[in-house]
């Protein structure tokens, strides 16, 4: 296992263990499954564990695992405040006390503000007094570090990074992302200002292994040095110093030991010239599906009515690159759940991006079709109700 430092000296595993998605018996995690899987990683060298208080029962889970194993003192554990569902400083000190419990332990090493949004909810939290409470929490030892998840644009990303002296934060970041939610520009951002960046969805949720299309498959079933979607995609993410640590949602043994046989020699600079070239045909064969040819430069922006155009059109190309409820979800978490919306519908058709932009898109024309696919009832219904109960 390799190990890159944070900015405190400690040193984490360039693989992170993303124990969401363990294997499930009905409504329950799989314990004894999991617990078999995360002792192979953290055998293998993984010190990272990353869980939220939102996700069912994986709190729970990870706190028993590791007290039966008696490794909690082995690994450097992660958990989420669910800032939107919380409108008070007792809310929080109640949330978090119950989170020490579900993980059996004294201290959480790394804790973030699940899914900040935008600089306006982080405003809405410092008038709570949140800084105040995080200070006591840092002081005590109770949390070690503090940062945020965060789903969106680039530019928000770079807002939020520079809004409050953060020990760490977590992005979504793939080969398909290089240019949308914080991107490489924000990555590189954050690794400016010191901050160690942890990789959520390195396979965007398996789609760059399971739902690749056919022609894409087909080229690492003819590669004569038998490389995988996944080894490739992680080795991409590798070569980059400016990544910290890469979350994986390992549910196999498998899984695991692929993953961490990756994680042993990959390296920063790692990427040859043969495997950036077998990466560029696959996205070909991705982007083919795509309904938008756009690029994600951002000369569009910004929309002066708060349009989050290439955000749009990456969730619409997703629909048809990756399914449906890829991109709508996708779409929800990044124009939705937030204090001011970003939504394609929002659109005033005053024409002012389509003069900047490199491609030459009908940007209006096609954000109406992007908001006919993806602002359905479901969407449209959370976007009411997250801003009738402030989840933001």
């Amino acid at each position: 296992m390799q190990y890159r430092e944070d900015r405190k000296g400690n040193k984490i595993s360039v693989l992170g263990y993303g124990c969401m998605r363990f294997s499930r018996q009905g409504i329950s995690v799989d314990l004894d499954k999991a617990e078999a899987e995360v002792m192979a990683a953290i055998k293998g060298g993984v010190n990272y564990l990353d869980t939220a208080y939102i996700y069912p029962g994986n709190e729970a889970a990870v706190g028993e695992i590791l007290h039966r194993t008696q490794c909690r003192d082995k690994v450097y554990l992660a958990t989420k405040l669910p800032h939107y569902m919380i409108k008070s400083m007792e809310g929080i000190e109640k949330i978090f006390c119950e989170q020490l419990r579900r993980l059996q332990t004294d201290h959480i090493d790394y804790y973030l503000m699940h899914m900040l949004t935008d600089t306006a909810t982080w405003e809405k939290l410092k008038q709570l007094g949140i800084t105040n409470w995080i200070q006591k929490k840092l002081a005590t030892g109770q949390i070690r570090n503090i940062g945020f998840s965060y789903h969106g644009n680039s530019e928000m990303f770079k807002q939020l990074v520079d809004a409050y002296d953060w020990d760490f934060c977590q992005i979504q970041y793939n080969y398909m992302d290089e240019t949308s939610q914080a991107g490489i520009e924000g990555l590189r951002h954050a690794a400016a200002r010191g901050l160690p960046v942890i990789i959520m969805e390195p396979l965007r949720g398996g789609r760059l292994v399971e739902l690749l299309p056919e022609s894409a498959k087909a080229l690492f079933k003819k590669d004569s040095l038998a490389r995988t979607p996944a080894e490739l995609a992680f080795k991409w993410l590798y070569d980059q110093p400016e990544v910290t640590c890469v979350l994986s949602g390992m549910n196999s043994l498998e899984m695991v030991e692929q993953n961490l046989k990756t994680a042993s020699e990959a390296h920063p600079g790692c990427m040859t010239d043969s495997d950036r070239a077998l990466l560029q045909l696959v996205k070909e064969e991705i982007q083919k599906n795509v309904k938008v040819s756009c690029t994600g430069c951002g000369y569009c922006m910004p929309c002066p009515n708060g349009v989050d155009i290439p955000g749009a059109f990456r969730c619409y190309n997703a629909i048809y690159s990756e399914g449906k409820k890829s991109g709508r979800k996708d779409y929800l978490q990044c124009t939705a759940v937030r204090q001011n919306p970003s939504s394609a519908s929002q659109c005033i058709q005053c024409g002012k991006c389509e003069v900047h932009c490199p491609q030459h898109i009908e940007i209006r024309k096609e954000l109406k079709h992007a908001a006919g696919e993806l602002e359905t009832f479901s969407y449209r219904f959370m976007k009411w109700a997250v801003h009738f109960f402030k989840l933001w």
